[in-house]
């Protein structure tokens, strides 16, 4: 199973990141979605689970998106928040397998007592010299294996 992990849109969805996440079976939008207009167009490649971000807390489409999330995919369960500084909770303690955040547009991920935590970067404008990136998540043997993608 593929899981596509994006972030950080900022009402742009680029045709590279669709194609990136072209064959996820799931996709996770860890938030600052920017425009309505987003996860519909992400839903015509695969299931979409989304969160708000910062830049989406003020806009009226956006309240039905909550600020953490929880997804299930392939028996793993992964908990969604924006900004990764604002989790409260201990994920290992809690059962999941995945923490995916955003907010801070730099792709990264590792492991931290075999929880995996999953910055896919930012997908929408380029900021500062950061890369433009989405993520994915093979699930393969029973365990999680990341990736970021690069994209242009």
């Amino acid at each position: 199973m593929i899981i596509g992990v994006i972030s950080d849109t900022h009402g742009l969805l680029r045709p590279e990141a669709v194609a990136a996440l072209r064959g996820s079976e799931l996709i996770l939008h860890a938030g600052d979605i920017g425009a309505k207009s987003i996860i519909p167009a992400l839903r015509k490649v695969a299931p979409v689970v989304a969160i708000r971000g910062n830049v989406d807390e003020h806009e009226s489409w956006a309240r039905k998106f909550p600020a953490t999330n929880v997804a299930e995919a392939a028996s793993f369960s992964f908990y969604m928040l924006h900004d990764v500084k604002k989790l409260d909770l201990n994920p290992g303690a809690a059962g999941f397998a995945a923490v995916i955040f955003g907010h801070s547009h730099k792709p990264e991920f590792s492991f931290k007592d075999g929880v995996l935590f999953f910055n896919p970067g930012s997908a929408g404008p380029r900021r500062f010299r950061l890369p433009v990136s989405v993520g994915k998540i093979t699930v393969r043997d029973g365990k999680l294996e990341p990736e970021i993608v690069m994209l242009g």
